[in-house]
């Protein structure tokens, strides 16, 4: 049975339809990604799945139970982590926890503990004294996450979690997260960096104006558009590899083979491919092989086929960045 499930999911803003009968399933102890280009839906559907906006149509069903109307009552089973942060300036990072803790009903003995236990781990017992308005964007963005764990939730809501944070934050989210997932969390990730979704997730769930166009795992998706079979072959020495091309494509004409640099080469098939061959020509050929491997297309290429969306437009639009600034 699956933790998380929308049906015929629908938000509707007067005559604008900002997720439009969306259906999917998040198991137990899954992360399944949810990408998409700006205003795609992402955010609507995560707000209407925790209780920040209301369902138009449709229902939200945790572990088999229609919550729709009344996801209050589901709270004590999730964390959310929104794109920006939801925590009070004035208050201190201690504070702020506490605060968090009391809101999902936590005692305020096992509050405290479980704070000063986050802080710890997040890196931010030094600053837990200090004004949540003084933190920098990373140590905003890990206590934000840990507020959002505080009472041990079974399921995890991120949005864009590693947004707008320095390269080493966004490694320790990313880090952390694989490490709340291994302990059984749940994570339900919205992100418009392709290769964190790759990195990450079990499955991934394309979104385009409100719908859903796609959910798989990433074998599942990448094999969807891979119209060919691709080996790359790489040379233990230095070979002509256009010449080499040559004498491969006259023994083997049903296959189109490109060279490399000079020490590799590709074969292109429609079918699947036998190896041994292909490593006895180049023996025969004085060629030693130092390694073969299939190709696969990346995520971002599979984002882009499916959905016609640019993947690095979609970042650079979310981001505000200019061409040639790196992201984290």
């Amino acid at each position: 049975m699956a933790l998380i499930e929308a049906v015929e999911l629908t938000k509707k803003y007067g005559d604008l339809t900002a997720v439009d009968r969306v259906n999917f399933k998040v198991r137990q102890g899954e992360i399944l990604g949810f990408l998409g280009p700006n205003g795609a839906g992402k955010t609507t559907t995560i707000n209407m799945l925790t209780g920040l906006a209301a369902v138009t149509s449709g229902s939200v069903r945790y572990d088999g139970v229609d919550y729709t109307g009344r996801l209050k009552k589901a709270q004590h089973l999730f964390g959310v982590i929104p794109d920006e942060s939801n925590l009070y300036d004035e208050l201190n990072g201690f504070e702020n926890l506490c605060f968090c803790g009391a809101l999902y009903g936590m005692t305020k003995a096992d509050r405290r503990e479980r704070a000063r236990e986050l802080l710890e781990r997040f890196d931010l017992a030094g600053a837990a004294d200090r004004p949540f308005r003084s933190y920098s964007k990373g140590m905003k963005r890990k206590l934000t996450l840990a507020a959002g764990i505080i009472h041990r939730p079974p399921i995890l809501f991120m949005d864009e979690p590693t947004t707008g944070v320095d390269v080493d934050s966004a490694r320790g989210i990313r880090d952390l997260i694989g490490r709340l997932n291994k302990n059984g969390t749940t994570v339900f990730l919205t992100t418009h960096y392709i290769e964190e979704a790759e990195r990450l997730c079990h499955r991934v769930a394309f979104i385009v104006s409100g719908r859903i166009v796609r959910v798989g795992t990433l074998s599942e998706l990448m094999r969807e558009v891979q119209q060919e079979n691709i080996l790359l072959f790489t040379f233990e020495k230095n070979v002509d590899s256009k010449e080499l091309s040559k004498a491969f494509g006259k023994r083997f004409s049903r296959y189109s083979v490109y060279p490399g640099n000079r020490n590799s080469l590709s074969v292109h098939s429609g079918e699947a491919v036998e190896l041994t061959p292909f490593v006895k020509f180049f023996e025969e050929n004085g060629v030693k092989v130092y390694e073969a491997k299939i190709i696969r297309p990346s995520l971002e290429e599979v984002f882009v086929n499916i959905t016609g969306v640019a993947a690095e437009q979609m970042r650079r639009e979310k981001e505000g960045k200019k061409p040639g600034e790196k992201r984290p």
